[in-house]
């Protein structure tokens, strides 16, 4: 089967809504949740420390091993996950607009955290769904597919609900939101259990198994190498649009110039680069796309240190939309090329025998930058000003690119299969 037609299977479509299903509680997290409380004269320091809220992806490999182990009595042993966390999910979404970050915001920091581990334990389940959905040799352009729609996802809370907060009270904006849960729940219902993938017959094998088959197949060296390359590689990126919305406020852009201009240029770039990158990774292999689009992915970080050395606007022209549509879909479509490569890397590096317990410890590495690193941003911004700050995630980004020579080299053996 060629590579385009591989896109237009049944297996794919479910990729498209395991995406767009992990990606929008995220992207609240990430772009609705700060610019919500920037509107409402929240410092950016708070708003930074609330990057602390997103521990649970982090460390989210400690009950993944519950999920693999575990089976609930409706649906079977992924789908019975998949389904209770998205209904967990459309519930707290939609209550926390019911209160005010003025007078309420330790009981949104409670229910922000709830949302993330909601959204936390369901990548962990759709992680290995996908995993044991896909055959080897679609797992590059199935990732690439699942990370599309997991950008598509982010222009709901991140353009659509932005655009209604400036004409809705806040409380309506996130039950709308809340409501476009609701298609990865039909899809969840939708779909079939994977065949032939038996349960770990014990918690010890569930907890033990994984990490031991893990070292054993690379050795204590390699394996350390691999795990700090997951860590460093999207770490610059990651700091870069942590504070991207309250970035575009503080440079005079109002909240639904953000919705329509920012984010939708950042969506399009970002699908296409995923989309391309996946078609790419199956000519030149992970290894070389990890490297290629690594480099997009540095240089892109230097568009948003010009931009903020431009400075604040006092009145937005035409002229000002373009620069900054044009920064942001630069920097978007590295992300997108560097994303693609990056999760069919982890899919590659993860045996399908222990799936949920594997994926969510190299994805919580990943994840790890976002929660802990991202949480002084405010401090970085406040101290060294905005054009310092990039300049600084920009050098945070060097580091991933120098493992590659270790953990992804030019020249070896790109299979997706396990080694």
């Amino acid at each position: 089967m060629s590579v385009i037609a591989q896109l237009f299977t049944r297996r794919m479509l479910i990729c498209v809504f395991t995406g767009f299903s992990s990606g929008l509680p995220l992207y609240l997290l990430f772009n609705l949740v700060p610019a919500w409380l920037r509107s409402e004269q929240v410092d950016l320091k708070t708003i930074g420390l609330f990057a602390l809220i997103q521990f649970p992806y982090t460390w989210k490999f400690l009950w993944s091993p519950l999920l693999d182990r575990y089976v609930l009595p409706l649906l079977g042993r992924r789908r019975g996950w998949m389904l209770l966390t998205q209904l967990g999910l459309l519930v707290v979404i939609a209550s926390m607009g019911a209160f005010s970050p003025q007078s309420d915001l330790r009981t949104i920091a409670y229910i922000a955290t709830l949302l993330a581990f909601l959204s936390a334990t369901q990548d962990i389940v759709l992680d290995a769904y996908r995993r044991e959905l896909l055959e080897e040799s679609e797992l590059g352009l199935g990732n690439a597919v699942h990370v599309n729609a997991y950008r598509i996802a982010g222009l709901v809370p991140g353009s659509l609900s932005l655009i209604l907060a400036d004409f809705m009270p806040w409380s309506t904006v996130f039950i709308i939101t809340a409501l476009f849960m609701l298609p990865g729940m039909a899809m969840t219902l939708m779909v079939k259990e994977p065949l032939n993938i038996n349960p770990p017959k014990s918690l010890r094998d569930a907890v033990v198994e994984p990490f031991h088959e893990f070292i054993t197949r690379h050795g204590w060296q390699s394996a350390l190498l691999i795990l700090t390359f997951l860590f460093f590689y999207k770490l610059g990126d990651s700091m870069c649009t942590a504070l991207a919305t309250p970035f575009y406020m503080d440079m005079g852009f109002s909240k639904t110039q953000i919705g329509l201009i920012a984010k939708n240029a950042g969506l399009w770039p970002a699908v296409i680069g995923g989309l391309l990158g996946g078609l790419w990774m199956v000519k030149i292999g992970i290894n070389r796309a990890l490297w290629l689009f690594g480099v997009v992915q540095v240089v892109s970080i230097f568009g948003f240190f010009w931009l903020a050395s431009v400075g604040y606007h006092a009145e937005i022209t035409t002229v000002e939309l373009t620069q900054l549509a044009i920064v942001i879909g630069i920097e978007a479509l590295g992300v997108g090329l560097g994303t693609a490569a990056f999760v069919a890397f982890i899919a590659r590096t993860t045996h399908p025998a222990y799936t949920a317990t594997q994926f969510a410890l190299f994805t919580s590495l990943a994840a790890m930058p976002r929660t802990f690193v991202n949480s002084a941003t405010g401090w970085l911004v406040e101290g060294v000003g905005w054009p310092g700050f990039f300049l600084i995630c920009a050098l945070l980004a060097l580091p991933g690119m120098v493992l590659l020579l270790k953990v992804a080299p030019w020249n070896e053996s790109n299979s997706l299969r396990i080694p």
